[in-house]
C-alpha cells in the first residue's frame, strides 16, 4: 500500500474542506515516532497538535482504556453514570488554577468546551456579549469561529458570526502592540461601542496556539482579571492547546500571579481519546439548569480512563520538569542556529510550547514561505513540524514530552539541516 494511492482516494472521498499539511498515512506509532503505510519512520514533533503530550501508546494510558474497554464503553452519563467520571471532575478541581471551590463538566472537543464556557458564563451573569483578542483561536463551530481572530481559512466563506463577539488586540510586542495598547483598545471598546456591563466573558488563551505561540504577558493577566472583577465578567482561560504539563506547569494560568474563573482544556486531557472539559468556580458552574450542560458522548468512559491515566503519568514521570527541560535544549539549539539564520527573528515559548517566527532577511516583512518549505524539507528527512501564526511564519515544536533524549537529538540535526537546506536553495 503506497501514501500516493490513498490520498488518491482521499481526494475523491473527503471533503476538500478538512486540510491536510502532509499526505503521510500512518500505520503505527510509539511514544514519539510513527511509521507510515510503506514502513518510512518518522519523528512525530507535532503530536496530533498537542494531543499526546505523555506519547502515543503510552502503556499505562492504553492498559487503563483497555481494561475499561472489557468492561463497558458507553453508556451515556446523564442516563447510567460511572465512578471514573466523578473521580476525574474530582481530580481537575483540585488541580485547576484558582484558590475557589469548583466544578466539572465533560464534554467531547476543545470547541465544544469553549461554547460550553460562554454558555455557562452567560447563564451566571444574564450578560450575552463576549470579548476576544485577534490572533486567537478557540474552535471551529459557529461560537468558535466567531471567537477566533483569524479569518482564513476559519471564517472566509461561512457567513455572519455570532453577534455580540467583540476583538481587541493581542499584545505582540514584535508587531508592534503593546500591553498598554491591547489595554486601551479593550478601553475605547467599553467607551465607544459595549457597555461593560454587558459583557458575559472575557475569553483568552494564556499561550496564543493557531496565532503564533505568544504568550499572555502578565501584566495582561493582571489587567483583565482587574477589569473582570470591576465590572462582574467572567474571566475564562482557553487552555485547551497549554494544558496538560505543555508549558512546563500543568496549566499554564499556573505561571500567572491571577486565575481565571472557568477553564477549558481538551487535547492533552485523554492521551489521544476525544475528551474535554470545563472546570470552574462553583457558583458560576451551578448557573446552567439540568440538562442544559452535557451531551451523549460528554465523558465517554475509555475517555476517562484515558485521562486518569494521564494524569498519572505526569505525575509519576514528572513531565513538567521533562517540558521545562527539553524546551530549554531546544531554545538552545535554534539560537545557535540563528546566529547564522537572520530570518529567525524569534525564539520563544515556556516549557516545551516553543516557536521560532521566521521574516524575510532584512526583518521587514514575514516569511511564510521559508516557514513552510523547512516544514517540507524536513518531513521529507523523516521530522513532522507544524506551521502557525497569523501570517503563517511560525514553526511551532510540540512533540510528545516523553520523547527520548537519542530520538530529541536526531529531530535537532535534522531540524538543522533542513534549515540550511533551505538557506542554500
Amino acid at each position: 500500500m503506497l501514501n500516493s494511492d490513498i490520498s488518491a482516494r482521499r481526494d475523491a472521498a473527503i471533503s476538500n474542506g478538512v486540510g491536510m499539511q502532509t499526505q503521510v498515512y500512518v500505520q503505527r506509532a510509539a511514544n514519539s515516532e510513527v511509521w507510515d503505510v510503506e514502513g518510512k519512520r518518522y519523528i512525530d514533533f507535532a503530536a496530533g497538535i498537542a494531543v499526546v503530550n505523555t506519547g502515543h501508546c503510552h502503556p499505562k494510558v492504553m492498559d487503563a482504556v483497555q481494561k475499561q474497554a472489557a468492561n463497558f464503553t458507553h453508556t451515556c452519563h446523564q442516563v447510567l453514570p460511572y465512578e471514573n467520571y466523578i473521580r476525574l471532575a474530582e481530580r481537575l478541581n483540585e488541580k485547576v488554577p484558582g484558590r475557589f471551590e469548583k466544578k466539572t463538566v465533560f464534554v467531547t472537543t476543545g470547541a465544544e468546551a469553549v461554547e460550553n464556557a460562554i454558555k455557562i458564563a452567560r447563564a451566571a451573569t444574564g450578560r450575552p456579549a463576549v470579548v476576544a483578542f485577534g490572533g486567537g483561536f478557540h474552535g471551529r463551530t459557529f461560537m468558535g469561529m466567531s471567537l477566533t481572530g483569524k479569518v482564513a481559512p476559519y471564517k472566509k466563506g461561512f457567513g455572519a458570526m455570532m453577534p455580540d463577539v467583540f476583538h481587541v488586540p493581542f499584545p505582540v510586542e514584535l508587531h508592534g502592540t503593546s500591553t498598554d495598547e491591547t489595554m486601551g483598545a479593550l478601553t475605547k471598546l467599553f467607551k465607544a461601542d459595549l457597555d461593560p456591563e454587558r459583557v458575559a466573558a472575557i475569553i483568552i488563551e494564556p499561550v496564543q496556539g493557531e496565532g503564533g505561540f505568544y504568550a499572555a504577558p502578565a501584566e495582561l493577566m493582571s489587567g483583565l482579571r482587574a477589569i473582570c472583577d470591576t465590572h462582574g465578567i467572567v474571566l475564562i482561560a482557553d487552555e485547551v492547546q497549554t494544558g496538560f504539563a505543555r508549558t512546563g506547569n500543568l496549566f499554564a494560568m499556573d505561571g500567572y500571579d491571577v486565575s481565571a474563573d472557568l477553564t477549558t482544556m481538551a487535547k492533552g486531557l485523554a492521551g489521544g481519546l476525544p475528551l474535554a472539559a470545563v472546570t470552574g468556580r462553583k457558583e458560576l458552574m451551578d448557573a446552567a439548569q439540568p440538562g442544559g450542560l452535557g451531551g451523549t458522548y460528554g465523558g465517554n468512559p475509555l475517555g476517562v480512563a484515558a485521562a486518569n491515566a494521564v494524569l498519572d503519568v505526569i505525575e509519576e514521570e514528572d513531565l513538567c520538569a521533562r517540558a521545562n527541560e527539553l524546551g530549554s535544549r531546544l531554545k538552545q539549539r535554534l539560537e545557535m542556529i540563528r546566529e547564522r539564520t537572520p530570518e529567525i527573528v524569534d525564539i520563544r515559548g515556556p516549557g516545551f510550547m516553543i516557536a521560532a517566527e521566521f521574516n524575510t532577511k532584512d526583518g521587514s516583512s514575514p516569511n511564510p514561505e521559508m516557514a513552510n518549505a523547512i516544514r517540507a524539507e524536513a518531513l521529507s528527512r523523516g521530522l513532522v513540524l507544524l506551521t502557525c501564526g497569523v501570517y503563517g511564519n511560525v514553526i511551532r515544536f510540540l512533540a510528545p514530552l516523553t520523547v527520548p533524549d537519542d530520538v530529541f537529538a536526531e529531530a535537532m540535526d535534522i531540524l538543522e539541516a533542513s534549515i540550511d537546506a533551505v538557506k542554500e536553495a
